[in-house]
Formats: C-alpha cells, sequence, structure tokens
C-alpha cells in the first residue's frame, strides 16, 4: 500500500514536468532553426499558461496542465490486447455521435483559456479525423502530440505537420519488426520505418509511443532500439506501461523487476541521450503522490464527449458537450476520485483506477 504524502504538490509536480519536457524539447532541436523558433515561442506560452494555473490553484481550483482526447472510436488496425476495443471505445462500426470539429475547437478554445499547455491527441486512430487536427493547428499556444499507428502518414499530413509544429506526430510501436507486427499486424513496421523516413527528410519532429509489456522491456530499453530511433530521426521515446484490460495475458505487465529496469534506463537514456525526450507513463506513481488522473494532473475526454477520469477508466458523469471543459472538471466522479483512497494504492500493472474499476462504477451509482 502507498501512502500518499499529504504535502504532495501535485500542480508544482506537473508544472515541473512540463517545463522539463519543453527544456529537453529545446535542446533537442538547436540543429532546426524553425523547430527551435516555434519550441521558443512555445516555452513562453508554456510558461503563460503555468502561472494562469497557479493564479487559479489560489482560487482553489486545480486545473491540469495536460488532457487526454480520444477524437475518434475508429481504427483500421486491431492490435492484440488494446485498452480501446476492449472497453468498446473502439469500434468497426460507422461512428455516430461523436463531437464535431467544432466541438473539439471550443474544448481546445477553452484549454487554451485555463492554461492546458498538452492535449494527446488520441483515437481510435486520430488521423483518421483530420478535421480536428486541422482544428487542433490553429491553436499553437497548445502543444498537441497526436498518438497514432503511423499508417496514415500521407503527403498532405505531412504538409500540415511541417506548416504547424505545434502537432507532434507519436508513432505506436513495439520493438523491432517481429515484435511491433505481432501485436499491431503483418506489414506495420515496414509502413513505421516509412513514415519515419518520410517525417525525417522534411526534417519534422516526432516521437514514439512503446507499450512496455515484461516480454519487450529489455529489447525496447536496449541500446541497440533506442539507437536506432536516434537514426531514424526520433525526438520523443513514450513509455505507457501495458495494462491487462482483459484475462488473456495479465502475465504481460509489467512487474516490481521490470519497471526497475524501465526506470534505469530511462534515467540512463536522459543523462546521455542530450537530442532525445523520455517520457515514462504512468511512471513512478509514488513520486508523483499517486494516480494524477482524474483531474489531479490529466482527465480525459472520450470521442462522444464524456469526460473520463482516464482512457483506462472509462466512466462519466459529465459530458462536454453539455457543460464547459471548467465544469466538466468539478465533476462529482472525479471530486470523489480525488477525495477518496481511489488514487493511492499501488498495484500491479501500473493503473490504480482500472484495477479498482468496480469501485469507480460503482461511484457513479451513489
Amino acid at each position: 500500500m502507498m501512502i500518499m504524502d499529504k504535502d504532495f504538490d501535485v500542480q508544482a509536480y506537473m508544472t515541473k514536468g512540463v517545463e522539463r519536457v519543453v527544456s529537453d524539447a529545446l535542446r533537442s532541436t538547436l540543429d532546426d532553426p524553425y523547430e527551435s523558433a516555434f519550441m521558443l515561442r512555445f516555452a513562453a506560452a508554456s510558461k503563460k499558461a503555468s502561472s494562469k494555473r497557479a493564479r487559479a490553484k489560489e482560487r482553489g481550483e486545480n486545473i491540469p496542465p495536460f488532457l487526454i482526447a480520444s477524437i475518434t472510436s475508429s481504427c483500421n488496425l486491431h492490435c492484440a490486447g488494446c485498452y480501446s476495443r476492449c472497453n468498446n471505445a473502439t469500434l468497426d462500426e460507422e461512428p455516430v455521435m461523436q463531437l464535431s470539429a467544432k466541438e473539439w475547437s471550443r474544448i481546445f478554445k477553452e484549454a487554451e483559456d485555463l492554461g492546458i499547455s498538452f492535449i494527446l491527441l488520441a483515437g481510435g486512430e486520430p488521423l483518421l479525423r483530420c478535421d480536428v487536427i486541422e482544428e487542433a493547428s490553429g491553436y499553437p499556444n497548445i502543444l498537441f502530440p497526436i498518438f497514432t499507428n503511423g499508417t496514415f502518414m500521407t503527403d498532405s499530413y505531412l504538409e500540415l505537420l511541417d506548416k504547424n509544429r505545434n502537432l507532434i506526430p507519436v508513432l505506436s510501436i513495439e520493438g523491432d519488426k517481429e515484435t511491433t507486427d505481432l501485436r499491431r499486424g503483418e506489414g506495420v513496421y515496414d509502413i513505421l520505418m516509412k513514415s519515419m523516413d518520410s517525417l525525417l527528410r522534411r526534417k519534422l519532429i516526432f516521437g514514439v509511443s512503446i507499450t512496455v509489456t515484461s516480454s519487450n522491456v529489455r529489447e525496447v530499453t536496449s541500446e541497440d532500439f533506442i539507437s536506432r530511433l536516434r537514426e531514424n530521426g526520433c525526438k520523443l521515446v513514450l513509455y505507457v506501461e501495458y495494462v491487462p484490460v482483459d484475462d488473456d495475458a495479465p502475465d504481460l505487465a509489467p512487474g516490481d523487476e521490470e519497471r526497475q529496469i524501465l526506470n534505469e534506463a530511462i534515467a540512463s537514456f536522459r543523462e546521455r541521450e542530450q537530442s532525445m525526450v523520455f517520457v515514462s507513463f504512468p511512471g513512478d506513481e509514488k513520486s508523483s503522490g499517486g494516480c494524477i488522473a482524474a483531474g489531479r494532473g490529466f482527465f480525459h475526454i472520450n470521442s462522444h464527449g464524456g469526460a473520463e477520469p482516464c482512457p483506462f477508466s472509462p466512466y462519466s458523469d459529465m459530458n462536454v458537450r453539455d457543460t464547459s471543459l471548467k465544469e466538466a472538471m468539478r465533476s462529482k466522479l472525479f471530486e470523489k476520485l480525488r477525495e477518496g483512497d481511489y488514487l493511492k494504492d499501488d498495484h500491479e500493472g501500473g493503473c490504480v483506477l482500472y484495477a479498482r474499476r468496480a469501485q469507480v462504477e460503482g461511484l457513479l451509482r451513489l
């Protein structure tokens, strides 16, 4: 059991995290004057946003610096163990009642006004919603990492990314060709390599997202793997711990030994790989005073507008289609989760709220 430090300041913790990511990104783009100029402007905007959040905190309001937005329920792949498909958030049917591009634009504007610096665009496959991504491009004070499977990296998208450096593609990869294709489908690895080549030729900053399991942790933290990513032009490596959302492969969730391997590797890479940024999610929750979902550090908006604690906890009592983003942050469900013990436990799999899903669901009936 992990006891949360009563004196822990999650706002300060998250703000420092934002500043570190921006600082590392600046350092990693020094050889690209255009990218560096954008990052310098964004650093100033991020500092201003941080001041907004600090003033809100003085008024008793907690504004997280991050937001996760799943902008579509459609995807062209069927990755093994996909949490979104297991939660029925991603389907093969034609989407209905999804938020429109204009509704997402209104959310982005409200987020900017509140002081949110990062909005992670996810899905499904977010590149299937070009209309939403074009709206996102109009908010240069917000950085939009786009979590994509990399199979829709067309010339038109490359041009859009070139003109709008606040859009950062983050390609999902599992390791080498065999490991990636095993989970994502035959031929996906080769498509990813071609997408990286296209991004590198245009000198566009991009990253990768890696689902870390007990079986691939050594491979994806190896010197050889990181060197290949660097040579391919990758600037950001985001490690996401696998959460066993079904009963098929619970042994794939990283345990204490695997997390130690991951944490030690990240610490080493941050010190030695000056041209790359390394981020871990959920990372060491002990150092952050517990889970940072449910508005402590971020929350999730699904493709239909439901405000959820996080993508692994798909429960909602408010919809941003019917209310403001600020009001959604005051969700009764979020308040109950933050004020109770639900975010404090440490456990196998890295996701507190998924492990306590029955209790979280029960809160909606209270």
